[in-house]
């Protein structure tokens, strides 16, 4: 996760595609929505800030937000954006970094698949622990997580395409026996070069992800296949969970 060959100075630089991919207004918009409903009159706390996609837009909504974030270039990122005032961040690990105002938080989320960049499973537990200790009771976690797609890797395959788009493919590689991904992204313009980023993910499955839960004292509150409220069903490939602080 700490890798900065993964999350350094290029990746953050490149990082931001306002308008377009994960930046487009009909993916950021419901997004904030819901999280912005969910947060109502309390502070919420995102781990895994990143560049401020999603909290940046939350804060021109009136909620208070802070951040974790384990990579500094994606802090210094974020603050060409917004300074310390508005959106204080800590450095450091989402499994262990305490924010001021621990205890006191409404909500805290974790999106666009960001819990898998923690690679066991111990590691993702505690992540739910460390989201326990900055609610106060009754406060909410919600994960935006993809669901694995090993009904597509038949037996002999290690691989699956993700997305192709113009200029873009994702394939992912797949380590059954430890529960391991790697993203291989690539971009290329008209030429013969293409351009490679890839990230090591842990995926986890639904129900595991609710034992997670139960274990740091939460309770499943509702599950949805994407931020606009969809069913989510045994064809869904992501969903938004959104679990209570008992």
């Amino acid at each position: 996760m700490g890798d900065e060959s993964v999350w350094g100075v290029e990746t953050a630089a490149r990082y931001d595609s306002p308008g377009t991919g994960m930046f487009a207004a009909q993916v950021l918009g419901p997004t904030v929505d819901r999280l912005s409903a969910l947060a109502g009159d309390a502070p919420a706390l995102e781990f895994a800030i990143g560049t401020g996609r999603v909290a940046v837009p939350l804060a021109e909504r009136g909620v208070r937000v802070a951040g974790v974030e384990l990579s500094r270039p994606m802090i210094d990122q974020l603050r060409t954006k917004v300074g310390h005032d508005t959106i204080p961040v800590v450095e450091g690990d989402m499994t262990t970094a305490i924010a001021p105002g621990a205890g006191d938080f409404g909500l805290v989320y974790l999106v666009y698949n960001a819990i898998s960049c923690l690679l066991t499973q111990a590691e993702q537990v505690e992540c739910f622990r460390n989201a326990a200790r900055h609610l106060r009771p009754g406060g909410r976690f919600v994960i935006e997580l993809w669901v694995p797609e090993l009904r597509k890797l038949p037996p002999g395959r290690q691989a699956t395409v993700g997305r192709v788009e113009p200029g873009y493919i994702l394939l992912d590689t797949y380590d059954v026996l430890n529960q391991h991904v790697v993203s291989h992204h690539f971009r290329f313009g008209d030429g013969k070069r293409a351009e490679l980023f890839r990230s090591p993910h842990r995926y986890i499955w639904p129900a595991e992800l609710d034992l997670m839960a139960q274990c740091a004292g939460f309770e499943l509150e509702t599950r949805h296949a994407d931020w606009h409220e969809a069913p989510f069903t045994a064809e869904s490939t992501s969903h938004v969970s959104v679990y209570q602080l008992a």
